[in-house]
């Protein structure tokens, strides 16, 4: 309903528009019209002069009025252009796909992944209060992928969202994230908050950057209190640390363009921000690190450096192997 209302309200704007430029269009005319010679003999001059002058004050009202009518109806259309996008945050983008259980439902989807996309990340809040300390790093980390970065906080400690944006998840993973929860945000981000103590939001609640989302913890497959924090996009993880600037609280850019990196000129659907970034690939039946240094443009010994393993590891189907490269 929304939506309909949304372009209803759009639709009597454009014909509004039309309206006052037929307003401007007629006065023009018009204007030309008394610019002509005039024959003495039959006119009177002075007369035809203020009826004009009349008319023309007349226009003028009619196009100030339609004007004013205007910037009311522009204004009253950003102000639904801007409840739509937090009421479905980046929906263009994720093309309406809504699932409130899995926290990456794009794999297997026939969602379309864009070659680049650009992400305003001005608005960003951190989303703890107290001083920061990073517990562990986005990467490789006992033979498995970590997705996010940890920050250290106590028990009950306030955590914040980091973008405006709606709840699209909030569940509970035992052997994972805890308490957690995933907030989809309008320039297209998605932000995880996991091992939460308590929620203090509900699923699809609209969210404001900065407001409280739920307290800090330990729960589920955690060592010690703390957040984790993912950045995510179309379900695909990225660093945060690439992102921003932490101790400082700040985005390096205001505006990050995500590029899909391509392998023999087709998307691979792995973003990455930076020519240096680290991405990732998912190993597959029948691949070793000879195919995957050729998929990617790299090297074996790279891969081995990157990874911390041996030329003669054997590499077991789903296994992370970090890799560098350059976008397309």
């Amino acid at each position: 309903m929304l939506k309909d209302e949304f372009y209803m309200k759009k639709g009597i704007l454009l014909l509004l528009s039309v309206f006052v430029f037929g307003f401007q269009i007629q006065a023009q005319l018009f204007k030309k019209a008394v610019q002509k010679p005039i024959n003495p003999v039959f006119v009177d001059a002075a007369r035809l002069e203020k009826q004009a002058s009349e008319l023309m004050a007349s226009y003028s009202s009619s196009i100030k009025i339609s004007g004013e009518l205007a910037i009311v109806k522009l204004e009253e259309y950003n102000a639904i252009l801007s409840r739509e996008n937090i009421m479905f945050p980046a929906d263009e983008l994720y093309q309406s796909n809504w699932d409130t259980i899995h926290v990456d439902p794009f794999k297997s989807s026939s969602i379309t992944f864009p070659d680049a996309y650009a992400i305003d990340c001005r608005a960003f809040n951190m989303p703890i209060d107290n001083e920061l300390k990073i517990t562990s790093k986005y990467g490789i980390r006992r033979s498995r992928m970590h997705n996010g970065t940890d920050m250290k906080v106590q028990i009950g400690d306030t955590i914040r969202a980091a973008f405006d944006g709606k709840v699209r998840i909030k569940a509970y993973e035992r052997r994972g994230y805890g308490y957690f929860l995933v907030l989809r945000h309008t320039n297209g981000l998605e932000t995880v908050y996991g091992h939460l103590s308590k929620f203090l939001v509900t699923e699809n609640q609209i969210i404001r950057a900065g407001e409280v989302i739920g307290l800090g913890g330990n729960t589920g497959r955690s060592s010690g209190s703390h957040l984790h924090f993912e950045t995510r996009f179309l379900g695909k993880s990225i660093n945060p640390e690439e992102l921003f600037d932490f101790a400082n609280g700040i985005p390096y850019k205001d505006e990050y363009v995500f590029k899909n990196v391509k392998v023999n000129g087709k998307n691979t659907n792995t973003y990455i921000t930076s020519e240096n970034a680290l991405s990732i690939h998912r190993v597959k039946k029948g691949e070793n690190l000879g195919v995957i240094s050729k998929m990617y443009g790299t090297t074996v010994d790279e891969l081995c450096r990157l990874n911390g393993i041996t030329k003669t590891s054997i590499l077991q189907i789903g296994q992370a192997i970090r890799f560098r490269t350059k976008p397309a």
